[in-house]
C-alpha cells in the first residue's frame, strides 16, 4: 500500500514497543537460604524476603515471580532475568549492571540508585512505583515501556534505545547526553524534565507542546538568541 514501510506502518510514523508476555507456570515456593552468585533459580516463587547485602552475580532466574522483597545492596551484576515478573520490590543501591531482562514485567518498585549501566533490556514494562538515580548508562533498550512510573534523576547517557515508550509518567531531571534513540515516544509523558542531553534527541518523538516547553533550551543549546524586536518608538503626529 502506498505511503507504508515494508513493516506495515505509516512511513514516518514512530513504531511502538513489544510488550512482554509473560506468564507464569505454577510456582513452587522458594524455601533456600541467601542466593548464590551464578545461582539457577527456575520457576520459583520469592514473597516477602530479605535480600539485603547478599551476593548473586550472575545469577539466573527464569519464570519466577519475586513479590516484595528488599534489595538493598544486592549484587546482580551480569544476572538474567527470564520470563519474570517483580512486583512491589525495593532496595536501595542494588548492583545490576550488565544484566539481562527479556520478557520481564517490573510493577510497583520502590528502588534508589539502581546500577543497570550496561545492561541489556528487552521486552520489558516497568509499570507504577518510584526509581530515584537509575543508572542506564551504556545499556541498550529495546520494546521497553516506562508506564505510570516516576524516574527521578535517571541517567540514559550514551545507552542505545529502540522502540521505548514514557506513557503517562514522570521523568525528573532524566540525562540523556549522548544518548542514541530510533522510535522513542516521549509523547504521552506526564512531566518532561531534561537535565541535558535535549540536543540529542534525534530519532525521538515529542508533542508540540513539549516542544514549546523544551524551545528553551534547544536554543541555548544552540547558541540562540531569542529577543523580541527593538522598536523605534511610535510615530507621533504633528
Amino acid at each position: 500500500m502506498a505511503g507504508r514501510g515494508r513493516s506495515g506502518t505509516a512511513a514516518g510514523a514512530v513504531r511502538a514497543a513489544r510488550r512482554p508476555e509473560v506468564t507464569l507456570p505454577g510456582l513452587r515456593p522458594y524455601e533456600g537460604g541467601e542466593l548464590e552468585p551464578e545461582g539457577d533459580y527456575d520457576g520459583l516463587e520469592f514473597e516477602d524476603l530479605d535480600f539485603a547485602g547478599q551476593r548473586a552475580g550472575g545469577a539466573r532466574f527464569l519464570d519466577c515471580g519475586i513479590r516484595r522483597c528488599a534489595f538493598d545492596e544486592v549484587r546482580l551484576a551480569r544476572a538474567r532475568f527470564l520470563d519474570c515478573v517483580l512486583e512491589g520490590v525495593r532496595g536501595v543501591g542494588t548492583d545490576a549492571s550488565e544484566a539481562r531482562l527479556r520478557d520481564v514485567e517490573l510493577v510497583d518498585a520502590r528502588l534508589g540508585g539502581v546500577q543497570l549501566h550496561g545492561a541489556v533490556l528487552e521486552r520489558v514494562v516497568v509499570r507504577g512505583g518510584k526509581i530515584d538515580y537509575l543508572n542506564l548508562r551504556t545499556a541498550r533498550l529495546t520494546d521497553v515501556v516506562f508506564e505510570g512510573c516516576v524516574l527521578a534523576e535517571p541517567d540514559f547517557g550514551g545507552a542505545v534505545l529502540e522502540r521505548v515508550e514514557f506513557v503517562d509518567c514522570t521523568l525528573r531531571r532524566v540525562d540523556f547526553g549522548q544518548a542514541r534513540m530510533k522510535d522513542v515516544d516521549l509523547r504521552a509523558v506526564a512531566e518532561l524534565d531534561i537535565a541535558r542531553g535535549v540536543e540529542d534527541l534525534a530519532g525521538a518523538v515529542i508533542s508540540p507542546t513539549q516542544l514549546l516547553d523544551l524551545a528553551p533550551v534547544l536554543a541555548a543549546r544552540l547558541g540562540l538568541r531569542v529577543e523580541e524586536v527593538a522598536r523605534t518608538g511610535d510615530q507621533r503626529r504633528g
